[in-house]
């Protein structure tokens, strides 16, 4: 019933919306011009109302896109079939190309990657474990592995951003799962990574986010309460020491280690926009000037432990050395670009 509503009612809204906009768009311009002449910043409002319309207009558009899809598959019959996931990862990684940059040149942002990428292995699947802070990371990351390495990610997200109309359609075409961060009984999530983990081919990258949220410091205290509550004192004292993550949960992360043997592991952490924790917090930085650090470790999978406490022992060693990479990273002064860094 909900999936009805967000196709019939907000999947409609959006587009109406995105021309209402469009129509009145010279009257919103003035009204963001003058209201940004009153406020601290640099054309704070009408930077922000670009990236709005921007936004909206994408998603407007591609939703009559893959409405055509949907049609020229016979009503849906085909479009899971390995054509029509090639076209909408196609779709997705230009839509991504797009936002980026345009999102990187009003607010003034610089992405950059470090370290080791994933097309260190070409020719093999790789499991994608990445730290969640800050707004948008599961974008850039998306848009980091499809853009720059040519990957097709298969995505584990919340099942909140399904109310998003044209991430509802399109992750519901190409391989990936809305799960909630709270379960109801009787629902397997590990089962359901699992499947989504399973026969990935050499271009492909399993993407999970094992914090389950992005890092605040009341969800960093609730991680820790979490643990001493199920009885794991030492990993709640583990991840006291861990001030700048979230204590991962490693069920989803092992299995889908389980189910993608042949995959290697590869680990991100990112700074720069990780202080931003609301949107007062977006709207006090805008333009941002800021600069958006990804750094890469991969890990090959003959080097990960093959018993189930030996590996999430493994997994939080990494988060701790992600956290002490973080604390460095902000502690060390602005620098030029890493040598092997990529914009």
């Amino acid at each position: 019933m909900i999936r009805v509503v967000r196709r019939v009612v907000v999947a409609p809204a959006v587009v109406l919306l995105a021309v209402l906009l469009w129509l009145t768009l010279p009257w919103w311009l003035v009204v963001a011009a003058a209201v940004s002449l009153r406020l601290p910043g640099r054309w704070r409002a009408l930077r922000l109302a670009w990236v709005v319309v921007l936004y909206l207009s994408i998603e407007a558009v591609m939703l009559a896109v893959l409405l055509g899809l949907w049609l020229a598959s016979g009503f849906g019959r085909r479009i899971r079939t390995p054509y029509f996931e090639g076209i909408h990862y196609d779709l997705v990684q230009g839509v991504m190309w797009v936002f980026f940059r345009e999102a990187k040149r009003v607010l003034k942002l610089t992405i950059e990657t470090d370290g080791p990428s994933p097309d260190a292995h070409p020719g093999r699947p790789i499991l994608v474990a990445c730290r969640h802070a800050g707004p948008g990371d599961s974008f850039t990351l998306v848009h980091a592995l499809m853009h720059w390495y040519g990957r097709e990610p298969r995505v584990v997200l919340k099942d909140t951003l399904a109310w998003d109309p044209m991430i509802d359609v399109v992750l519901r075409r190409v391989p990936a799962r809305f799960i909630s961060p709270s379960p109801g009984a009787g629902e397997d999530l590990e089962s359901q990574i699992a499947a989504l983990a399973s026969d990935l081919d050499e271009n492909d990258a399993f993407v999970i986010f094992p914090e389950g949220g992005n890092f605040t410091p009341a969800r960093r205290q609730r991680a820790i309460d979490r643990l001493r509550r199920i009885g794991m004192e030492r990993m709640a004292q583990r991840a006291e020491a861990m001030t700048n993550v979230l204590a991962p949960r490693p069920g989803g992360f092992l299995a889908a280690l389980d189910a993608a043997p042949e995959a290697d592991v590869v680990l991100v952490a990112h700074t720069g926009l990780d202080h931003l924790l609301t949107v007062g917090d977006l709207w006090r930085e805008l333009p941002m000037d800021k600069r958006i650090v990804m750094r890469w470790w991969t890990v090959p999978r003959d080097e990960i432990p093959a018993g189930r406490e030996e590996r999430i022992e493994w997994l939080f060693d990494w988060w701790q050395r992600i956290d002490d990479w973080i604390e460095a990273y902000d502690a060390a002064p602005a620098g030029p670009p890493s040598p092997t860094s990529r914009k």
